[in-house]
């Protein structure tokens, strides 16, 4: 009876270790929506789900297209995720959506096919081709010292909205 104890305490033990194995290799950090654009902000996953979300919610959408291995999404995505004005405006007041994969929408793309671009929707599917960056190559594009000018086309997106609906 002795022997059969200590087996199936050892057996229990050997178990338990390798589930905390497991656990251990698997949580080495879920890719989450924000792909680190600001983990507290709330994120939807698709174009499609974004729309709907939107048209459900009355705020506006914002879309932020970028790349990975792109240095400019990179540096962006940076200065973003470290503004709190921002991210405060991002999780209050807008339905996010970040995109690694162009949509099938060319009205996201009203200037080409670039990283890092954004754009706003509004919830009557408008796109709001008026709220530019600085740039007259690349209007939807912004740079990390552009952060303050992205805020404010962050606050007419959200005053449009309330203007016209």
């Amino acid at each position: 009876v002795n022997a059969m104890y200590r087996w199936s305490l050892f057996a229990l033990l050997f178990v338990t270790c390798m589930e905390v194995s497991i656990q251990k290799k698997t949580k080495q950090g879920p890719q989450t929506l924000s792909r680190g654009w600001g983990d507290d902000i709330t994120w939807v996953q698709t174009y499609d789900e974004a729309l709907m979300t939107m048209t459900e919610s009355k705020k506006p959408l914002m879309v932020i297209h970028h790349m990975e291995d792109c240095p400019h999404s990179q540096a962006l995505k940076k200065a973003f995720a470290a503004d709190k004005a921002v991210q405060e405006l991002a999780q209050e007041d807008f339905v996010m959506l970040n995109l690694i994969h162009e949509t099938s929408d060319p009205n996201l793309a009203p200037d080409g096919h670039y990283v890092p671009r954004i754009l706003f929707v509004d919830p009557s599917m408008t796109v709001r081709a008026e709220l530019v960056g600085k740039y007259s190559n690349h209007l939807f594009t912004y740079k990390p010292s552009d952060i303050p000018h992205l805020a404010k086309n962050m606050k007419k997106a959200k005053r449009l909205l309330h203007t016209e609906l």
